[in-house]
């Protein structure tokens, strides 16, 4: 999401490993057998609770509001507009990005309001978004989920552009800059609990269904770079085995902690995180996927999605599966099993993230261009009782449309509206 978004780097960060191939056979050995099957199998019953979800991203204007400077009025009307939507499209819960990069979309006493709302970083917007959103959605049936990205600071690495009360101006030691963008360091304890405190004032503030984090932990590796955590490293790293194991314990530390205050602040508010799809390949560790994926997240973002769901440290993981049924490097076949399998017995709901934004964009392989490609999904799916459901990227392609794949969805699958489940 101009951010090189998270849904470039599903392809991207396949690296040299990945082609057409895996789309291109599919599309051609795909007979009228099989989508008779895949048609019957999309007629079954439909589950009687399961999430059916959007995201709706706020970080470079992406989703909403449209683009910065709008009235008060215009941004709201916008946003009501996308809760209609998901309620048109018998989705039942809305992602609404709120802290999109060390900033905020309600009157955060820790954080400036975003530029998103206004173009310029600490502008009061004269309305609450956050607090509408939540109220509309409800009125609508509708869940909120308030989406917090932990440690982005910048989609720029000019600290001086950032405004004059900006915490990482009072504070320039926390911050370290990479790969062109600004990032606080998840090393320092300090850093650790101010973004705890910051994005957890929305959860005592409102009555939010759910506290969701997408896929950035420490930064997707950029060639040629490395994150400077030396220094925090020297004073806190001692202990550890290596960098590595220190850096997964350092955002371990951050799912746990606030996992329990969330549970403290607001008992039965929800905490659910949407890494990149690949924990691990097999030819790394032969607990991953079958998969060649370039980047995993144990390895290169120092996440361990696996243990998380097993230890049942959050209530849903959402794996970004924004590949093709067939793609070679990272099938959507065969990453749902593996997820599912993760999943089982570990109390932690499994839903599937789909890229939507890929359907009918030429640049994608053969497979995306044909508007039942997502429906497939969600047949496959439905053969895993592990999957409870599915949020598609994102509200902007919910409402376009552009090639009738959300429409084929909704007609294959969401006949009636269903409850998320709890």
């Amino acid at each position: 999401m101009s951010r090189m978004s998270r849904r470039l780097f599903a392809g991207a960060m396949l690296g040299g490993l990945v082609t057409a191939g895996g789309a291109a056979a599919w599309g051609v050995t795909t007979g009228n057998a099989d989508n008779a099957a895949n048609d019957d199998k999309a007629r079954r019953e439909a589950p009687t609770t399961a999430l059916r979800g959007m995201w709706l991203a706020s970080v470079t204007n992406r989703d909403w509001p449209s683009r910065s400077g709008l009235t008060a009025k215009q941004q709201r009307a916008e946003l009501i507009a996308h809760l209609d939507t998901a309620v048109q499209r018998r989705l039942n819960a809305v992602i609404f990005q709120v802290r999109p990069a060390a900033d905020a979309l309600w009157p955060s006493p820790y954080e400036p309001w975003s530029q998103y709302l206004t173009g310029t970083q600490g502008k009061n917007p004269g309305w609450d978004p956050l607090g509408t959103a939540v109220k509309e959605a409800h009125a609508r049936g509708l869940e909120l989920h308030a989406w917090f990205n932990p440690y982005r600071v910048a989609l720029h690495d000019d600290p001086t552009k950032l405004v004059a009360s900006h915490p990482a101006r009072k504070h320039p030691d926390w911050v370290v800059p990479y790969g062109g963008k600004l990032y606080y360091n998840p090393g320092i304890p300090a850093v650790r609990a101010f973004v705890e405190k910051a994005m957890l004032d929305a959860v005592r503030r409102y009555p939010v269904d759910a506290v969701h984090w997408d896929d950035y932990f420490y930064p997707y590796p950029v060639a040629g770079q490395t994150f400077d955590d030396d220094a925090a490293y020297d004073e806190y790293g001692g202990g550890f085995p290596n960098r590595a194991a220190w850096r997964r314990d350092n955002i371990d530390k951050l799912v746990r902690e606030t996992a329990a205050q969330i549970k403290k602040i607001r008992p039965g508010t929800q905490f659910g995180i949407s890494p990149f799809g690949v924990w691990r390949n097999a030819a790394t560790d032969p607990l991953g996927s079958d998969t060649k994926a370039g980047v995993q997240t144990y390895d290169d973002l120092y996440a361990d999605t696996r243990k998380w769901v097993r230890k049942h440290w959050i209530d849903y993981i959402c794996p970004q599966l924004y590949w093709n049924i067939g793609f070679a490097a990272a099938d959507y076949a065969k990453l749902v099993p593996w997820w599912a399998n993760v999943a089982k017995g570990s109390g932690t709901r499994l839903y599937v993230g789909e890229a939507l934004y890929k359907a009918g964009d030429p640049a994608q392989p053969a497979a995306w261009q044909k508007p039942g490609e997502l429906s497939k999904h969600l047949t496959f799916a439905r053969d895993y009782p592990q999957v409870r459901g599915h949020v598609f990227f994102s509200a902007r392609e919910v409402k376009e449309d552009k090639i009738g794949a959300m429409a084929r969805v909704v007609a294959d699958h969401y006949k009636r509206r269903v409850n998320p489940p709890r």
